[in-house]
């Protein structure tokens, strides 16, 4: 999986930097805070290297440098009873 780092956060908002590949918009990106999984969607391109995202939880936590994982795949809902 693709990793990369927060450079930025504005409330919901959040900027990741990737040396690699960026994700494409609409894939999930993952941030591990205080051992919880957070996601965020890619809204965004923003120059060569970087996405700005949309975080589905409450972004307190997050702070510049924290490594990001690229799902390579879109948010993912489950639905109908488990069997």
């Amino acid at each position: 999986m693709n990793k990369g780092k927060i450079k930025q956060v504005m409330g919901p908002v959040v900027d990741v930097e990737f040396e690699g590949e960026l994700p494409n918009i609409k894939d999930a990106l993952e941030v591990t805070v205080d051992g919880s999984r957070l996601v965020m969607e890619v809204s965004q391109h923003i120059g060569d290297s970087s996405v700005r995202c949309i975080m589905l939880a409450a972004s307190e936590g997050l702070c510049k440098d924290m490594e990001v994982t690229a799902t390579g795949d879109a948010i993912r809902v489950p639905v109908g009873k488990k069997n």
